[in-house]
C-alpha cells in the first residue's frame, strides 16, 4: 500500500511571499525526488490557478479560495481535507483533533520565524493576531513544529512551552537553481547597478549606517513600495538617495545577478528565523558581515565576520578588506551545507519518525 504525504501548498495558488512560494516549491521538488519507496507525494490546494510541481501523485482541491481557507483553518474549520499525512512549508495548516495511532493521521507544520512575536509592531495588527492564533492551534495539535534553526527552536519553546518536545529542526536552502545568470550583465543594466556594491537584508537605520562610503551602491532585496522609506532611512544614516537601490524580489536570476557584483552582504535582523538572502549570499559565495545573533552564529559559522551593533562597519570593512578571498572560499564552502535534498529526506524521515 502506497503512502501518500500531502504537502499544503496555498503559496502556490496565492503567495503571501517569495520566500514562502519559494520554499514550498522548491521542498515539494525534493520530497518528489527522495520520496522512499511505497511512498508519494501529493498536495493540498485551496480554490485558485495551479501551477503544480511535477511529478505530484495527487491534488486534493479545496472549495475555499486562500484567504477563506487562512480565516477558516484558524476556527478548526477544515472540511473536505481527510486524514493522512499532511505536511504544511508554512503555519497555515488544517490544525483539527486527530487520531494519529489508530487513523494514520499526521499533522506537521513549519514556521520559518518568529517577526510576529519579536518584532509585532512592524507587521500589520491581523497578521500579528492570525500567527499568534495558528500557534496556539499549532500547540495543541501539531504532531510537529518545524522550524528553521536551533536557535528559533530554543527562543520558540519559551514562546511557546506546551509544544516545545515537538519543535523539529530542518533548515532552508536556496532555490535549486540558485546560479548567476547568462544574462547577468543584462539584467543588472536593466536593475540600474553601477559598478561593485554592497547588499543588505534590510533597509534599516542598522545596515545603511554600515554601508562604506566607497561602495558604489547600497542594494536590498524587497518589493517595490518600501522604496520610499527606504530612502528616507538611507538618508538619516548618511547615504545617499541615489546609491539606495531596491531589487525586486520575485526573480531570484535577478537576485543571483546582484550577488555577482557583490563586495559585501551585510545582515542586521535580530528575528529568529531563516535569513533567506543572506543564505543565497553564501552560495554566491559573497562575504557576510552580520550582527552578532545566535541564528548569524548558527547559519553563517566561520563564513562570516560577526560583530556588535555599534561596530557593524568594521565588520564590513574587515570582509571588503585583505581577508575577502578567504572568506568568499568559506562562504561556497557554507552555502553547499544547505539543501533541499536534504531538507526533503529529514522531512521524509520526521514523518517517519511519527
Amino acid at each position: 500500500m502506497t503512502a501518500t504525504l500531502r504537502v499544503v501548498l496555498d503559496q502556490l495558488v496565492a503567495p503571501t511571499t517569495t520566500e514562502l512560494a519559494e520554499a514550498s516549491r522548491e521542498l515539494t521538488r525534493a520530497l518528489v525526488a527522495a520520496a522512499p519507496r511505497g511512498a508519494d507525494v501529493g498536495a493540498i490546494v485551496p480554490r485558485g490557478e495551479f501551477d503544480a510541481p511535477p511529478g505530484l501523485a495527487d491534488v486534493t482541491t479545496l472549495m475555499l479560495p486562500r484567504r477563506e481557507l487562512a480565516a477558516s483553518w484558524p476556527l478548526g474549520v477544515a472540511p473536505g481535507v481527510g486524514p493522512g499525512l499532511i505536511h504544511a512549508p508554512t503555519l497555515l495548516a488544517p490544525l483539527v483533533k486527530h487520531d494519529r495511532v489508530h487513523e494514520t493521521h499526521q499533522i506537521v507544520v513549519t514556521l520559518w520565524d518568529l517577526r510576529p512575536w519579536q518584532e509585532p509592531d512592524a507587521l500589520p495588527r491581523a497578521e500579528v493576531l492570525w500567527h499568534r492564533a495558528m500557534l496556539k492551534r499549532a500547540q495543541k495539535h501539531a504532531d510537529a513544529i518545524v522550524v528553521p534553526t536551533h536557535a528559533m527552536a530554543e527562543t520558540l519553546a519559551q514562546i511557546a512551552p506546551k509544544a516545545a518536545t515537538r519543535v523539529r529542526v530542518i533548515a532552508g536552502a536556496p532555490p535549486a537553481d540558485f546560479r548567476v545568470p547568462t544574462d547577468a550583465a543584462g539584467r543588472l543594466r536593466t536593475l540600474g547597478l553601477p559598478g561593485r556594491v554592497v547588499v543588505l537584508d534590510a533597509p534599516d537605520p542598522v545596515a545603511f549606517g554600515a554601508v562604506p562610503a566607497d561602495a558604489t551602491a547600497a542594494v536590498f532585496v524587497a518589493d517595490a513600495h518600501a522604496m520610499e522609506t527606504a530612502r528616507a532611512v538611507a538618508a538619516a544614516a548618511g547615504v545617499a538617495a541615489d546609491r539606495v537601490i531596491p531589487v525586486p524580489a520575485a526573480d531570484r536570476h535577478d537576485r543571483a545577478a546582484v550577488l555577482s557584483v557583490a563586495d559585501a552582504f551585510v545582515a542586521t535582523s535580530r528575528v529568529a528565523g531563516w535569513p533567506w538572502r543572506g543564505v543565497e549570499a553564501l552560495a554566491a559565495g559573497v562575504p557576510v558581515a552580520a550582527v552578532d545573533t545566535p541564528t548569524h552564529r548558527e547559519v553563517f559559522a566561520e563564513a562570516a565576520v560577526l560583530s556588535a551593533t555599534g561596530d557593524l562597519r568594521g565588520a564590513v570593512a574587515a570582509v571588503r578588506g585583505p581577508a575577502a578571498t578567504r572568506l568568499r572560499v568559506l562562504a561556497s564552502d557554507r552555502g553547499r551545507s544547505f539543501s533541499w535534498r536534504e531538507a526533503a529526506e529529514r522531512t521524509w524521515a520526521l514523518h517517519a519518525e511519527l
